[in-house]
């Protein structure tokens, strides 16, 4: 293949030969796909039908899960597909479509995660501030920069990588489209612009990893100076489920790219890629709601109301 024109399709990896284990995938992924569909749409319409939730805190974790939802949606149903119908090929429009939402949410949600710890920070460092820092138009308009912002970096970053002369095949090592996996079918070894982006990438992302810890940083030092211990658990309660996001989208993340060359391998980058792009949009409607009381509240209440109708 000489160029991209030539290009038709990709072939993606697949999670096992065997067509039984192919099978046994396919309802793996379809419960993991129908639980966070499940969890993150549950959370979605509690906050959106209690008024008690209307919130800077809810409404921020309202747009994670939305992100959450498709996030997992650009990437299961493929792999789903081919795990049942034992294909493993998706059109180049299809892949090119499949990396631009699949960077579109990662990086949204990572932004998200940034702005979620500055609220936690006014919230806990700043309460007299917190109805004047973020009211609801600036929180309207902090989300709208965050989705916007992202929007234009994942068309430059999409269009960019596919604009590129792609001539070592069309094999993707990997179960989908992204762009390091595409960048190794380039027929040179480097691109300037394609260098440039993934230089303000990491920058981009280490400022946000920065910020993040700032914030808790400076929250831990408020909340050890609170004299009473049910204050400092009370504190902590409203950090712990978006701390333990963010070490679980940091830490996948860190270990998918930046794991050693001599320990990678096929299998292990391909276990390692699920776990930092399909595992965290599962889990995160648990971890908010397991320990947030409000969650559980407005939950019991839209579910009642529901069954109520019913009757």
């Amino acid at each position: 293949m000489s160029n991209n024109s030539s290009i038709t399709q990709f072939l993606l990896l697949v999670f096992a030969d065997r067509r039984e284990l192919q099978l046994l995938h396919f309802w793996l992924f379809l419960g993991i796909y129908l639980a966070a569909l499940l969890g993150n749409g549950l959370i979605i319409t509690t906050i959106a039908c209690d008024h008690h939730l209307h919130t800077p805190m809810y409404f921020f974790l309202l747009n994670l899960s939305l992100l959450d939802v498709g996030s997992i949606s650009t990437i299961l149903p493929k792999a789903m597909a081919n795990s049942l119908w034992d294909t493993r090929d998706i059109s180049y429009m299809g892949c090119a479509a499949q990396t631009f939402f699949f960077v579109f949410f990662i990086a949204a949600e990572f932004s998200l995660l940034t702005i979620m710890a500055y609220d936690r920070y006014v919230a806990i460092c700043q309460p007299l501030h917190y109805g004047t820092l973020l009211g609801s138009r600036a929180c309207v308009h902090m989300a709208a920069a965050a989705w916007g912002t992202v929007l234009l970096y994942s068309l430059l970053h999409t269009a960019n990588t596919f604009s590129l002369p792609l001539c070592q095949g069309n094999v993707v090592n990997q179960f989908f489209c992204e762009i390091p996996q595409i960048l190794k079918l380039s027929c040179s070894d480097s691109d300037l612009r394609e260098v440039g982006l993934l230089l303000v990438s990491i920058c981009v992302a280490f400022g946000c990893f920065v910020l993040i810890m700032l914030s808790y940083v400076l929250i831990l030092r408020v909340v050890l100076r609170i004299p009473s211990e049910q204050g400092q658990h009370k504190a902590f309660s409203t950090c712990l489920p978006h701390l333990t996001v963010v070490s679980l989208f940091i830490s996948t993340g860190m270990f998918a790219y930046l794991k050693a060359p001599s320990i990678s391998s096929p299998s292990l980058d391909l276990v390692v890629s699920f776990l930092y792009s399909v595992v965290p949009p599962a889990v995160n409607p648990l971890i908010y709601s397991m320990r947030n009381q409000e969650i559980k509240d407005a939950l019991k209440k839209v579910i009642q109301s529901v069954v109520c109708q019913q009757e």
